[in-house]
């Protein structure tokens, strides 16, 4: 009981929560959380129905024992459905806490996540003083390859990206979408330098993505800003520094990283 009521108060919690508005997997858990709901209603007045069955039985005891027979079988078939469904709905409330903590077009982390990491890794660092390198990755000319080859042909480009930027990460680094063409590479216990040579392997790996559409080979490059958190330096100062040497990367070239100072 304990456990179904947990279960009843996360999917209200999902819900009611705003974030998950528009989720396509949303409306499927509140249907299938409302035909739970009436289950448990018809097998409460089964039970009600039962006990009154009991109470009777001792004046027609032959017939109201058939009766309670047939009620009982069917019962124990709503309460197997009831069982199935509740399993559907931990799958169901799996799938949409996975959904509001990825991207849906790449499936890596979504800003959601990302800012999630951020907080308990900053935590982290200024317990243990050690270090926290922060990475914003954005696609050269993405704009462009949307203007001429459309927005699928954009789409793809960004899960190439999201697959190079997830093969390139050490272990216990994070990657995610930050938004748009942009994504963001955690990397904890990791000065800038070190962050660095992680960044130009992932770079030199974009650059060698071959991808075709309209049957023209299309060129695809990414540029890093590069930022080491300074100690008690608050997160958004950190991400503002890596867009800065983001900026930088783009002015001076692209297809480059640069460190913030």
């Amino acid at each position: 009981m304990r456990d179904e009521k947990h279960l009843e108060l996360m999917i209200e919690t999902l819900l009611a929560d705003p974030e998950n508005e528009g989720n396509p997997l949303r409306y499927a858990l509140e249907e299938l959380y409302a035909e739970y709901r009436s289950l448990l209603h018809q097998i409460d007045r089964i039970m009600r129905i039962s006990d009154r069955y009991q109470s009777v039985g001792r004046e027609q005891k032959e017939s109201i024992a058939g009766r309670y027979q047939k009620q009982l079988r069917q019962l124990e078939k709503i309460a197997r459905i009831s069982d199935r469904y509740q399993s559907m709905m931990r799958d169901l409330n799996e799938a949409l806490k996975d959904a509001s903590t990825k991207d849906a077009l790449t499936g890596i982390g979504n800003r959601r996540m990302l800012m999630e990491h951020l907080k308990a890794e900053t935590a982290r660092a200024d317990r243990l003083e050690h270090p926290l390198t922060v990475v914003l990755v954005d696609v050269d000319r993405f704009k462009a390859v949307n203007d001429a080859y459309g927005h699928e042909a954009g789409d793809k480009v960004l899960m190439r990206i999201a697959n190079a930027i997830r093969d390139g990460v050490r272990d216990y680094d994070l990657c995610g979408r930050w938004g748009g063409e942009e994504f963001m590479i955690i990397m904890p216990e990791a000065a800038a330098d070190d962050g660095a040579h992680v960044v130009e392997r992932m770079r030199l790996a974009i650059a060698e993505i071959e991808m075709i559409a309209d049957g023209e080979p299309v060129r695809i490059s990414a540029s890093f800003g590069i930022a080491q958190r300074r100690r008690g330096e608050h997160i958004s100062d950190t991400i503002n520094r890596a867009d800065a040497a983001l900026f930088d990367a783009k002015r001076n070239g692209r297809n480059r990283f640069e460190i913030a100072a």
